[in-house]
């Protein structure tokens, strides 16, 4: 399958930049190396609470996570996950709380992925979707889905164990497909779901079903969201996406028909778009294009040619 792997090294695509963590998932079962890294003076803990962590703005005007010694984190019994070390040693973890900790300095404010991921270094941001991914999955698998029972904490946030029946359970992730359509005068397809404002458009997307290849998703998807059918398909990069749980699977397909058909119930209004009428109805503002980081918006952008243009800008 072809890929576009060298059309996109000059912008990584959001959440996926090297951040230069080594996960090291060999030392997740290792109780006493864990107690030592924790005790450690150079470690360091930032608090997920409901998909958020606190960040802040430097004297320098970047924006960072807000992460303290082990000595300052808050107490927490059980919710503490390894999320590896850098280059110089230095190790991190994640506490899941109920709520954020208060700040005495009043300037960090609570943010969620879709604001920090466009906003930190891809250092903090990997550790952010890393952590935030663990935790949605903490929350909805508290239970033994062999048996029913209360599971268990293990491998530093990475396996829940059930006493009762022996089973493990291991954090999941969905595959999604997300494509940009093309037809045969090289125009792109974009549709507005039912629950968006008016105005917002973006690539089409779905999930992978049981049983199927992720070529077969995207030909069924775009058939049953937009009534057209596609032929080749070219994979272009892949994004994680913990909301909760995707792991979204970009890419380029090639129309072989224009008729629009759209279903009415996740696609409300789906529309073929040349670059120029894309650039007009960007700077006109009646087109409003995909939250900035999304893969949607590295989809659209390689087949535009260029950074999108901004309402009201000359593109």
């Amino acid at each position: 399958m072809t890929t576009w792997t060298d059309r996109t090294a000059d912008r990584p695509v959001s959440l996926t930049a090297p951040s230069g963590i080594d996960r090291a998932a060999h030392h997740r079962l290792d109780e006493a190396w864990l107690a030592a890294a924790w005790s450690h003076p150079t470690t360091r803990v930032f608090v997920v609470s409901g998909g958020q962590a606190l960040i802040d703005e430097t004297p320098e005007g970047t924006t960072e996570l807000v992460m303290t010694p082990t000595f300052e984190a808050p107490l927490t019994e059980a919710h503490r996950y390894f999320l590896g070390t850098d280059d110089d040693g230095v190790s991190y973890f994640a506490l899941q709380k109920d709520s954020l900790p208060g700040r005495m300095d009043q300037q960090a404010r609570p943010a969620g992925l879709r604001e920090a991921g466009l906003l930190l270094s891809p250092r903090d941001a990997g550790l952010m979707v890393h952590a935030v991914a663990l935790e949605n999955w903490q929350r909805l698998h508290r239970f033994c889905s062999r048996c029913g029972e209360r599971t268990v904490i293990a491998a530093a946030g990475h396996i829940r164990r059930c006493q009762a029946c022996g089973a493990e359970h291991y954090p999941r992730t969905d595959p999604a497909v997300i494509m940009a359509v093309t037809d045969d005068e090289d125009r792109i397809l974009l549709g507005r779901q039912v629950h968006w404002p008016e105005g917002r458009f973006s690539t089409l997307a779905g999930f992978v079903e049981p049983g199927e290849s992720i070529e077969q998703s995207v030909r069924r998807e775009v058939w049953e969201e937009a009534g057209v059918t596609v032929g080749a398909v070219e994979y272009v990069a892949s994004q994680p996406w913990p909301f909760p749980s995707s792991l979204m699977l970009g890419f380029m397909a090639s129309a072989t028909s224009s008729e629009i058909n759209v279903d009415g119930e996740e696609i409300e209004e789906a529309r073929w778009f040349s670059r120029e009428d894309l650039r007009a109805a960007f700077e006109s503002g009646e087109v409003l294009p995909p939250y900035g980081i999304s893969i949607a918006a590295r989809l659209i952008e390689l087949w535009y040619g260029k950074p999108l243009p901004k309402p009201g800008s000359v593109g």
